[in-house]
């Protein structure tokens, strides 16, 4: 049983350092400021709560679980709200999003 949890842990540790990478991949290739907010928000959100259950995995049924737990629910209801108050924020200061410039937008034919 055991070796199925530690190859479960280890699967989930992987894939969600795999998605931080990715977001921090898509952040450095993104055009603008509201898609590199979109990669960062979205993609380390579900990466960090990968590695979380990972590590809730290795901790067992132990006080160490019951914190990961709390930390887990701060980032899935604390990331998407501070994105959206990021977004809301820039945009009130006047940032416009990159929209296809008209050299770039595809020739209608």
């Amino acid at each position: 049983m055991t070796l199925w949890l530690d190859l479960a842990s280890w699967a989930c540790l992987v894939a969600g350092g795999a998605f931080c990478i990715v977001g921090a991949v898509g952040m450095l290739r993104m055009p603008d400021f509201y898609t590199r907010m979109h990669a960062a928000s979205v993609v380390d959100t579900l990466g960090a709560g990968l590695v979380l259950l990972g590590l809730l995995l290795q901790a067992g049924p132990t006080l160490v679980a019951v914190k990961l737990l709390m930390v887990g629910l701060l980032i899935f209801f604390g990331s998407p709200t501070a994105t959206h108050a990021l977004a809301r924020a820039a945009l009130a200061r006047g940032l416009q999003p990159q929209l296809a410039d008209e050299d770039d937008a595809p020739s209608k034919r």
